[in-house]
């Protein structure tokens, strides 16, 4: 099953929720089904079999953090997961809990909690495309704007002439 899920994911996080009450771990459970999060609860010693199985060497900076209590956050957004913590820490009080001890963001590892802050600003695959294509449209943009403004110009006193016989006669 975990093998399964490490091999449908580019991205996951390994978070530490040993002193959260089960109402706790159920609300963050409800948070990351609302946001398409699978969250997951495994032994550190399963969880740690399932990635050599895949490939040690891809997750071998990831084991340091199997320790204590784990849950295994599996996203396609790299950034939901680090959205998902900071809001229930934020609702809950609690600037500590859960701790992100490691996340797998498309073949980089991040460790510790020092980075979640970095993860709730990573950019989607969709709003880098989309920065792209504004940034491809915006000289486009200025130079059909430039071809008209020129060609107003241009024709501004080809009217004031047309106009100017009229108004004698």
């Amino acid at each position: 099953m975990l093998k399964g899920k490490f091999s449908q994911y580019s991205n996951f996080y390994i978070a530490d929720t040993e002193s959260l009450s089960v109402a706790q771990i159920s609300k963050l459970r409800r948070e990351c089904f609302n946001k398409n999060v699978e969250m997951k609860v495994a032994k550190n010693t399963l969880i740690k079999k399932a990635l050599e199985s895949l490939d040690n060497e891809r997750y071998n900076g990831v084991y340091d953090a199997l320790n204590n209590v784990t849950a295994l956050m599996f996203s396609e957004n790299p950034k939901e997961p680090a959205l998902i913590i900071s809001s229930f820490r934020k609702e809950k009080k609690d600037a500590t809990k859960p701790e992100l001890k490691a996340a797998f963001i498309n073949g980089d590892i991040y460790m510790g909690d020092n980075n979640l802050k970095a993860l709730t600003q990573i950019k989607t695959k969709n709003e880098l495309i989309g920065e792209v294509i504004g940034l491809l449209q915006s000289p486009a943009k200025r130079v059909i704007a430039a071809l008209l403004h020129r060609f107003e110009e241009s024709a501004a006193p080809a009217e004031a002439a047309a106009e100017t016989p009229a108004a004698e006669a």
